[in-house]
């Protein structure tokens, strides 16, 4: 699992010109999830999130010190499978995120278990697999993004593709110097 945690002054979500969801100080967090995510996943980002020491101590003025729980903030979630996709040829490419069923039950469970780990009505969020409109005022801005399989979600490279020198040595002229050139 992936997120876009920002730390905000205020943030909301309207579906079809409604405002659904709005939070005021806290965390607005856009939660990706990957064909392999499992429970374990979630259990470990939930943590991540509500442990961040985003914001500064207002009595000492020292910065990142409190979490979202020290702060009595909200935490606004919206599911957002396009964390997932990889981009190799300039056209976005799904194939990394979760089908959209069984991604919806894991978002649900996510929902759940911040709401425990937390309470339950300082989480709100969007609407699964809606069209969304998110306004946000990141204060800072301080955004992080924090993963629950840090380099697991990367593809390893193709041990069948030739290997490219990509800086070589190459001659100019006559004069004997040499420059490297990035080949593609």
């Amino acid at each position: 699992m992936r997120a876009i945690v920002q730390r905000v002054s205020s943030a909301s979500v309207t579906v079809e010109n409604e405002v659904i969801s709005s939070i005021g100080r806290g965390l607005m967090v856009l939660v990706g999830i990957g064909r392999d995510d499992y429970a374990t996943d979630l259990e470990t980002l939930t943590k991540q999130i509500l442990s961040l020491k985003v914001f500064p101590d207002e009595t000492s003025g020292a910065m990142w010190k409190k979490n979202v729980k020290d702060i009595d903030g909200e935490v606004l979630c919206v599911s957002q499978f396009t964390l997932f996709a990889s981009t190799p040829k300039g056209k976005p490419d799904f194939h990394r995120a979760m089908a959209s069923g069984p991604s919806r039950d894991l978002y649900g469970s996510f929902l759940k278990r911040i709401g425990e780990l937390y309470r339950p009505e300082k989480i709100k969020d969007g609407r699964f697999g809606a069209m969304m409109d998110v306004r946000l005022t990141n204060e800072g801005p301080v955004t992080f993004t924090l993963d629950s399989r840090k380099f697991e979600y990367v593809d390893p490279p193709s041990s069948a593709a030739p290997k490219k020198n990509l800086a070589a040595p190459v001659k100019e002229g006559e004069t004997g110097r040499q420059s490297t050139h990035i080949g593609v």
